[in-house]
């Protein structure tokens, strides 16, 4: 696995086989809230699969304390080097379930009334997020998803407005002690 000269990984972890999930079965997310020295500004990265601006965050693996997946996907997924400040909590994804369609949509997944099968679709599990607070000490030039993503600092104000449509991770920047 590649390194850079801070040796971090210069790839990022992908799949589930090593994700924690909870005894309700919620997937486990560590994430950041990356703030300048001063709290002024908060740092948003694009995210990879619907427009639009988030906190670093991802799956808390099972090798992994949840601050040490905090930290791993703050570099990962931008390229900063983090001090965490603050444990902000658990927060609960609140937005309604997605249906997720079975590996298979053969025939032989449904039933003898043409209707899915009881395997043809299930609901996604939601994710139980744990978020830090963060004061980033660097920022590199070079990191695991620089192809994949921009990333940008804001205000509290616009960041704000940019995570308005993500409730958990508007309630984690509310929690954070950003200045206003």
């Amino acid at each position: 696995m590649a390194t850079n000269g801070n040796g971090r990984s210069m790839e990022s972890r992908t799949g589930r086989n090593n994700q924690r999930y909870n005894t309700k079965g919620e997937r486990l997310v560590a994430g950041v809230v990356p703030l300048t020295a001063d709290k002024s500004f908060v740092m948003l990265i694009q995210s990879t699969r619907r427009k639009g601006w988030v906190l670093p965050k991802g799956g808390w693996e099972l090798d992994e304390e949840c601050h040490e997946a905090a930290i791993r996907e703050a570099w990962e997924e931008a390229g900063i080097c983090i001090q965490i400040d603050y444990d902000l909590g658990d927060i609960h994804d609140t937005r309604p379930r997605k249906k997720a369609s079975s590996s298979s949509s053969s025939s032989s997944s449904k039933s003898k009334d043409g209707k899915g099968g009881k395997d043809s679709t299930k609901e996604k599990a939601a994710s139980l997020y744990r978020f830090y607070e963060a004061t980033v000490t660097s920022e590199e030039v070079d990191w695991p998803e620089r192809d994949k993503r921009e990333r940008k600092w804001f205000t509290f104000a616009d960041a704000s407005e940019l995570l308005k449509e993500r409730p958990e991770l508007l309630t984690a920047l509310d929690r954070s002690t950003m200045k206003r």
